[in-house]
């Protein structure tokens, strides 16, 4: 794969043979987004579960303490007093039923999280298809089917992301944008650790975290040390 001249010179500022600690590999990082937007910090936790069974899986929500740096549009499925509860909450778009042919057959997908009160699964429940694969099914564990929606819609908005295991095993999560002081970054980067090592499942043997690796959505990764973990 060809990198640009842009790349090539941020890649020269990461110690390939190196294992960073956090707030050094926050610092590597942030000298590397060298693109004109202000770039995502991500996080790629590669981890020793086996995603084919479900006791390995791992799947759930953190709040960073300085957000993602992005504007989050929230779609709250909700009816009567809980609609009324989501609209006063700032949720961006609430409604039931009629949102269904929207997103269905309109291809209407101008919202990034997801939101549902129990009652409602039934009939978001048809929209799996397509909401599944880009990952905005509303989930128990991940803080989005609930009946208190003022809460998930707080949180989300406050900076709630959530994560769980690809295909590979891997979990990817935003840290935050590059713009964002070397302290916000190390803050927010311990938050999701927390949480992930939390979530180990019980059922793993052998190694949980087998690697991290920072970077920014054009620069290169910055390998980081697991010891820890």
């Amino acid at each position: 794969m060809k990198h640009g001249k842009k790349y090539a010179e941020a890649a020269k500022l990461v110690d390939r043979a190196k294992y960073y600690e956090a707030d050094e590999a926050v610092s590597v990082v942030k000298k590397t987004a060298t693109a004109k937007f202000d770039e995502t910090v991500e996080l790629h936790i590669r981890t020793g579960c086996d995603g084919r069974h479900a006791e390995q899986q791992i799947r759930g929500a953190v709040v960073l303490p300085n957000g993602t740096g992005k504007t989050v549009k929230v779609l709250v499925f909700a009816k009567g007093p809980k609609a009324d509860e989501a609209q006063q909450a700032g949720a961006d778009y609430v409604g039931a039923e009629e949102l269904i042919p929207k997103i269905q057959n309109e291809g209407w997908l101008d919202f990034d999280v997801v939101v549902a009160t129990p009652d409602m699964m039934g009939v978001v429940g048809r929209l799996g298809k397509v909401l599944g694969p880009k990952g905005l099914m509303p989930n128990p564990k991940a803080g989005t089917v609930t009946m208190d929606v003022t809460k998930a819609i707080n949180d989300i908005k406050a900076g709630k992301i959530e994560y769980r295991l690809d295909k590979s095993n891997i979990v990817h999560v935003p840290v935050g944008k590059a713009s964002f002081s070397e302290a916000q970054l190390t803050e927010n980067f311990n938050a999701i650790m927390d949480a992930i090592v939390k979530a180990k499942p019980a059922a793993l043997k052998g190694q949980y975290i087998k690697s991290l690796t920072m970077t920014t959505t054009m620069g290169p990764g910055v390998r980081m040390s697991v010891a820890k973990y």
